[in-house]
């Protein structure tokens, strides 16, 4: 698993006992997990007693790359001998990388599963509707003679029961562009599904 450095330079001062003391590390690990899977204690870091006769400053940052390697490991859906191996790069010692290794391996399901739902999904095509109208004229020409076509894609998002509407037009050409470029897009799923 690979991290930027600034985020390794932060999950280093976590593995440290001068920032997190052994006694208090269990905890530190485990309200850093619970940040992340629950939102409102995302800064619980700050009400606990026994960090803040430290240096708040490098706690936050400790706290904030663990919380990062949380994110991205299990984003990526990271064994835990690639976890064990970032932990050891960036110096925990072995109780520290059994700690952070077994908490990371019992909510791995449900950091995973808070992870699917974030963000926006986009919206599935479900119907076409088109329409060919012929310009003869217009206000500003006498003759036009141009075919365009009225294209409305009915759409739905899964939050969503209602059906929505994407309307545009275009000309020949360019429905012909969007075609070849919807089956060139198919044969590239094609492919990676198949290999």
């Amino acid at each position: 698993m690979e991290l930027p450095q600034s985020m390794q330079d932060a999950l280093t001062l976590a593995g440290e006992s001068i920032h997190i003391p052994d006694a208090q590390f269990p905890s530190f690990v485990e309200v850093a997990f619970r940040g992340v899977i629950n939102s409102n204690e995302r800064n619980a870091i700050e009400n606990l007693k026994e960090f803040t006769s430290k240096d708040p400053a490098a706690v936050k940052e400790a706290y904030a790359g663990l919380v990062a390697m949380v994110i991205e490991a299990a984003k990526q859906d990271t064994d835990i001998e690639s976890l064990s191996s970032l932990l050891e790069d960036c110096k925990f010692p072995p109780e520290r990388i059994k700690e952070v290794s077994e908490t990371y391996q019992k909510n791995k399901p449900a950091l995973q599963i808070l992870l699917g739902s974030v963000g926006r999904t986009p919206a599935h095509i479900v119907d076409v509707d088109w329409r060919l109208d012929y310009y003869v004229k217009n206000n500003h020409m006498e003759k036009v003679n141009e075919a365009v076509y009225l294209i409305t894609l009915k759409t739905e998002l899964p939050s969503q029961k209602e059906l929505q509407e994407v309307q545009f037009s275009c000309s020949q050409e360019q429905l012909q562009d969007l075609v070849g470029k919807l089956k060139d897009a198919c044969k590239c799923l094609e492919r990676i599904s198949q290999g």
